[in-house]
């Protein structure tokens, strides 16, 4: 019997836990959502977006055409080798010379100036620019001083213009400054339009040939009387041409004989070269190269035919102006060359202008070297091409 009484409380026991159990199971279970009633979609039309507009563009600007590529594309070889010459004006014949040889300027001396009144010069340097196809450099040394081709003539000016140095001494650089504005009135208005100055030498000995010509004063108020005098010039609408690279120093005298220069690169670099520094600064864009030797960069050729010196120039000073010789008929040239070989290897040295006193027999060398290849077209190309960029900087007309 009680056997009985515990069977039936176990069964009691585990209907009631089966209970318990389906009575968690709805409570956990999760609600049921509710039915979404359907709705009927509209078709919807296509919306039509319209292409984006894009504002007209110009179309791209053209470079106006390289007025100095230009004119070498029209020229012939005969007249790229006659503008790199700065002729010595010849006494007689001077217009047909100036079409011959197609050349690209000429130097006046003392002789072009005897006899003449201002009026009388201005009319002789018109009949020769009108005689040239492409407007020339008419040039003229008037440092001052012991170098004044124009007014050591009284039909031009009373007295000489004094040197840079004399006026240093009596004015300071106002002064020389002030006679730079007066020379170059005087100059243009004759009709020349180039200056060979100012001088960049720095000589310390006072028997050195270029002493009396050079300032006397340090490389650093060198350096401002060259910038100085540029910037002056310039403003008259007279170029100038600043000489002699690589600096003439104490060395003697080129126009009688060769002169060796043996101090070294970090001297020049110190001293001589900086004014050239200052007055590439400054906006100056033509340098005459001397004829000595300078062994810190070619211990054999003279400055103006040395291919190491012009690289120089170009490449660790980056001068891109144009570069010309110092006359090609001084001693230090004709003691070592012939006329017509100097004129060849001032070319290939790199220089834009030679100053020549014996342009027929030059220009004719030249022209053999251009033909036969010596002289690439590049070659020729680019020193016409700088000559020309030059003239068109000064405001000339090269067509």
């Amino acid at each position: 019997m009680k056997r009985k009484l515990i069977l039936a409380l176990v069964l009691e026991l585990c209907a009631l836990a089966a209970l318990l159990l389906l009575i968690a199971g709805q409570l956990a279970a999760p609600a049921m959502a509710p039915m979404e009633e359907e709705t009927e979609t509209m078709p919807t039309e296509p919306v039509t977006v319209p292409p984006a507009t894009v504002p007209p563009t110009d179309p791209p600007a053209t470079q106006p055409p390289d007025p100095v590529q230009a004119r070498l594309a029209v020229m012939t070889m005969e007249e790229k080798a006659g503008q790199l010459f700065l002729a010595r004006c010849p006494e007689t014949g001077a217009a047909e010379a100036i079409q011959h040889y197609h050349l690209g300027g000429l130097v006046l001396f003392d002789r072009d100036f005897d006899s003449q009144t201002p009026d009388s010069l201005r009319r002789k340097l018109r009949d020769y620019q009108s005689a040239a196809d492409i407007p020339l450099l008419i040039a003229v040394d008037e440092e001052g001083g012991t170098v004044t081709r124009v007014s050591s003539h009284t039909a031009f000016r009373a007295s000489r213009f004094a040197s840079p140095r004399e006026l240093y001494a009596q004015g300071g650089m106002e002064l020389v400054l002030e006679t730079e504005r007066e020379k170059a009135q005087l100059l243009g208005g004759l009709g020349i339009n180039v200056n060979l100055a100012p001088v960049c030498d720095i000589s310390t000995q006072s028997g050195a040939f270029m002493y009396r010509r050079s300032l006397g004063q340090s490389t650093e108020i060198t350096g401002q009387f060259v910038a100085g005098a540029i910037e002056t010039m310039q403003s008259q609408g007279v170029a100038a041409v600043m000489k002699h690279f690589p600096g003439y120093g104490n060395n003697a005298d080129t126009h009688v004989g060769i002169a060796t220069d043996t101090r070294s690169l970090e001297s020049l670099e110190r001293a001589d070269l900086q004014p050239f520094f200052d007055g590439i600064a400054a906006g100056g864009n033509a340098i005459l190269v001397s004829h000595n030797i300078v062994t810190a960069l070619d211990a054999d050729a003279p400055a103006s035919l040395s291919q190491a010196v012009h690289h120089y120039l170009r490449l660790a000073m980056g001068f891109d102006g144009v570069i010309m010789t110092d006359d090609l008929s001084m001693e230090a040239i004709t003691q070592r060359y012939g006329a017509g070989e100097a004129a060849v290897l001032a070319v290939l040295a790199g220089n834009d202008l030679l100053c020549s006193t014996d342009y027929e027999t030059q220009y004719r060398a030249v022209l053999d070297a251009c033909a036969d290849g010596r002289i690439s077209e590049d070659t020729l190309n680019q020193a016409a091409g700088n000559v020309l960029r030059w003239k068109q900087a000064m405001g000339l007309d090269i067509g």
